[in-house]
């Protein structure tokens, strides 16, 4: 019972011989970076001003950057959990299990694209999760109403019931098929069960012939008939039209009947196909969830809700058990809104040439923020507060009071008297909210309204306003509000009434019938008019008071990054984050290797970012009079600003090329006093980089990648997705760039080898065209005008390389692979060649200088 009342987690704060030299480089950093920007605006080159000014207004809005960017990084931390005492707490013998339940979230859009072998394996990953399983319920949300999908979710429950089994018995990692039996490691190690190998030889040939299955069901739906797909009944197939269909919803799993193999239960398998009509905005992915956070509430009503991509799979079976020693701590877990996972990816290679495992965001400025008030919401791999989407705000912590008396007069300030009725009039302002939605004879009468003795739920919202009468006219007002603000949540009375469940479960008296009717009410496409989902909802708590509460409600819309969106209101609010970071990494996901397909998922990163930041809801002016930290809101502005940076990047980067042509220069003399300035510089940026390596523990390759693909991805796909966003918010044009691609060989990373076209090429293309025609025209200069000249060169010779180095991925990229050349680089190759030689004719470097007077004909003949 001792072990029992221990902590389930602690903070491990970073070493201070790590963390404290890194503190005072980055101060040492500051102040070095504040002379040199004095240097540099006080010594003005006057032959190339253009390109000195160009070059200033670059540096000082990098130094602004890197502000943003370091100082959230100030105090991180990790955090170390307990598993063994979150059994010895809630999984006691003899007891009822009280872990908190799990509602677990798949987003699927188009099976063609998105292969339903892997969306099947995640399912299969979340059957098998090792948590209890009447407190796991697994909802697949199709998006694009695709019998292929559920005809595939059939077969997978069906292989479940096999499978599930198989894992728990003999505890293998991962609990996903097709990455279990692709692991090469010695599957025999650590397992002595006896019948181990024989079983396992037999699930990996059943398994096998679960995706012969699954690959018909593929092959059948390459060619939709014209009569449209019919279910094996004979019916046609709701979701023919998927942009006009109903809501459909199936269980698979979870009822009596659905047991495994060895008679045990399972957990339930819901599939989602939320109604779509013609005229109704859906909001894409956002949308999608915000219908699962209904259908859910509906007919399972956990209190936590994991959500995932259909490519990210669990590979670690006690992730659950993980964000639990968060969410369940009885003081902490009541202030956090999340715990967020770090994104793993499988199928990367070595290299890592296009920085796709992110590992320095994922293990530097996550641990950074985790040190404030939480890390952002990045979209996947994360265990949410239901509460916290609802829109509620966070327990406020009450102070102890002090101790006092009554021996002074009424009309002192400083007595307890005065305090007792601020502090009484204060706690009845700030504690509204909370009795009126928590409160124990409010919650009676809702749950009296909401919810008859009998056995069936009631429709009808009319009957809250007959439980008003017999109550006094206080009472009546703060229930007449209280309907106004339910109605917020949309016409479902027995979705409003989990919403007041802290705790979840379903009320009293539901039965499966009227519960599956209702959640297909709750995901209607009409449902959301004139309510506050996915927006920001005012509330009036009391009618005779103008009081307002703004409440985020859902998943935010307006947005593609609505997970930066969504944590954001919810920190605003009071909220607080977790970064949870096992050894065995929790879920893992595939990630695009290609550069152009990289390149768009950047693309579309960064234009999420560039619509928040001319939307109301920019950190840089929303949510002062709430509760968001300054280095939080720091963090927050790094990550809708950064695309801007493209801008002075593509500038940066074509300075050293035009200098080398035209031989200007941005500093007009290197003095003494300058190479001290720049080596200081230089030195603190090493310096910066080499601590901040030791204390993440992240290697010097992965930072050297990130550094790359920050030069490739800004010179392009953050480019094109400013000037994306300002059309579109500004002008309403929304621009799409197209990929085509090409065949590529099938081998371990042939994906990585394939050149799809796109414009984001352009940009690096042509920089790199630049600075190699710029390092050959200065060389070539410098041969020709001799010693004298080569000094002058170094220095841009410097800048030149750095781009080259950093575009240098993107150039393998391009080239494909080494045995065959692209056409669209063969035309490339054509082009420099023609502004090379064109350029070659401008400086004329075998032709001698004229140097001193002109000489001209005297008209003597001599």
């Amino acid at each position: 019972m001792a072990e029992a009342r221990q902590p389930l987690w602690r903070k491990v704060p970073i070493s201070s011989s790590l963390i404290s030299p890194y503190r005072i480089v980055i101060v040492l950093r500051f102040f070095i970076l504040a002379f040199f920007l004095r240097f540099r605006i006080l010594t003005p080159a006057y032959d190339a001003y253009p390109l000195w000014l160009i070059s200033v207004i670059c540096e000082v809005w990098f130094a602004f950057s890197w502000i943003l960017d370091q100082f959230p990084k100030w105090f991180p931390i990790t955090r170390e959990t307990y598993l063994d005492r979150l059994s010895l707490r809630f999984e006691r013998e003899g007891e009822p299990n009280q872990l908190g339940a799990v509602d677990v979230f798949v987003s699927t859009v188009d099976p063609l694209k998105e292969p339903p072998i892997i969306t099947a394996n995640t399912v299969l990953s979340i059957l098998a999760v090792d948590y209890p399983v009447e407190k796991v319920c697994c909802y697949v949300s199709d998006d694009g109403a695709s019998m292929l999908l559920f005809d595939s979710l059939s077969e997978t429950a069906e292989f479940a019931r096999r499978w599930v089994p198989f894992c728990k018995k003999h505890n293998v990692e991962p609990r996903a098929p097709e990455f279990y039996f692709n692991e090469k490691i010695d599957y025999l190690k650590d397992k002595v069960h006896p019948s181990f190998v024989k079983e396992r030889r037999a699930m990996k040939r059943e398994y096998e012939e679960f995706k012969v299955r699954i690959n018909a069901l593929v092959a059948k739906a390459q060619k939709k008939p014209e009569e449209g797909w019919v279910m094996q009944d004979g019916t046609p197939w709701p979701g023919n039209n998927t942009r006009d269909h109903p809501g459909m919803i199936q269980v698979y799993l979870g009822s009596a009947g659905a047991l495994d193999v060895d008679g045990k239960e399972l957990p339930r398998l819901v599939y989602v196909s939320r109604e779509k009509r013609p005229g109704y905005q859906h909001h894409k992915k956002a949308g999608a969830e915000n219908a699962l956070v209904r259908v859910s509430a509906v007919l399972t009503n956990a209190p936590f809700i994991l959500n995932l991509d259909c490519d990210h799979y669990i590979n670690n079976s006690k992730a659950m058990r993980e964000a639990m020693c968060f969410l369940m701590d009885p003081q902490f877990g009541k202030k956090l809104c999340y715990v967020q996972f770090p994104q793993r990816f499988d199928g990367i290679d070595r290299h890592d040439r296009y920085a796709n495992r992110n590992v320095v965001f994922f293990d530097i400025n996550m641990l950074g923020l985790d040190g404030l008030q939480g890390p952002v919401y990045v979209g996947t791999g994360c265990v949410f507060n239901r509460q916290a989407l609802y829109g509620y705000d966070p327990p406020v912590s009450e102070k102890r009071p002090k101790m006092t008396c009554d021996c002074w007069p009424s009309w002192c300030c400083c007595c307890c008297r005065g305090s007792r009725k601020k502090s009484k009039k204060k706690g009845e302002k700030k504690g509204l909210l909370g009795g009126l939605l928590y409160g124990k004879k409010k919650k009676k009468m809702m749950g009296k309204n909401y919810v008859k003795k009998g056995s069936a739920p009631v429709f009808d919202l009319e009957e809250i306003e007959e439980g008003l009468e017999g109550y006094e006219e206080l009472e009546k007002s703060s229930l007449m509000s209280q309907k106004n603000f339910e109605k917020r949540f949309g016409q479902s009375p027995v979705f409003i009434a989990s919403t007041l469940m802290e705790n979840g479960g379903l009320p009293d008296g539901t039965n499966s019938t009227s519960l599956i009717k209702e959640a297909i009410h709750v995901i209607s496409c009409g449902y959301e008019e004139k309510t506050e989902w996915g927006k920001e909802a005012r509330v009036n708590l009391r009618i005779n008071e103008p009081v307002l509460l703004a409440l985020q409600i859902g998943w935010i819309y307006g947005s593609v990054t609505e997970d930066i969106l969504t944590g954001f209101k919810m920190h605003c609010r009071g909220w607080k984050s977790v970064y949870c970071v096992p050894k065995r990494p929790a879920f893992k996901g595939s990630a695009p290797i290609n550069l152009s397909d990289r390149l768009h998922q950047v693309l579309r990163w960064a234009l999420g970012s560039v619509e928040i930041f001319l939307s109301r809801h920019c950190p840089l002016w929303y949510g002062y009079g709430g509760k968001l930290k300054w280095l939080e809101r720091l963090a927050y502005i790094n990550t809708i600003v950064y695309p801007f940076t493209s801008i002075p990047l593509l500038a940066y980067c074509t300075i050293p090329a035009v200098c080398l042509l035209t031989g200007k220069f941005i500093i007009p003399t290197l003095s003494n006093l300058t190479s001290v300035w720049f080596l200081a510089l230089f030195l603190s940026i090493i310096a910066t980089g080499v601590l901040e390596l030791r204390w993440s523990g992240v290697s010097i390759q992965d930072w050297w990648r990130n550094e790359q693909f920050w030069v490739i991805g800004g010179v392009s796909a953050h480019l094109f997705a400013v000037f994306q966003g300002l059309l579109k918010v500004l002008a309403g044009v929304d621009t799409n760039f197209t990929v085509t691609a090409k065949a590529a060989e099938d081998t371990e990373f042939g994906e990585l080898y394939l050149f799809k076209w796109t414009t984001l090429l352009i940009p690096p293309t042509t920089l790199i065209i630049l600075n190699m025609v710029g390092v050959v025209a200065g060389v070539s200069d410098a041969i020709n005008n001799g010693y004298g000249s080569w000094g002058p060169l170094f220095g841009k010779l410097f800048f030149a390389f750095w781009v080259i180095l950093h575009l240098y991925p993107f150039l393998k990229g391009l080239m494909g692979r080494q045995n065959r050349t692209p056409t669209i680089v063969v035309l490339w190759s054509i082009l420099l060649a023609s502004i090379f030689s064109l350029v070659w004719v401008r400086i004329d470097p075998f032709l001698p200088k004229q140097k001193g007077p002109v000489l001209k004909q005297c008209g003597v003949e001599c």
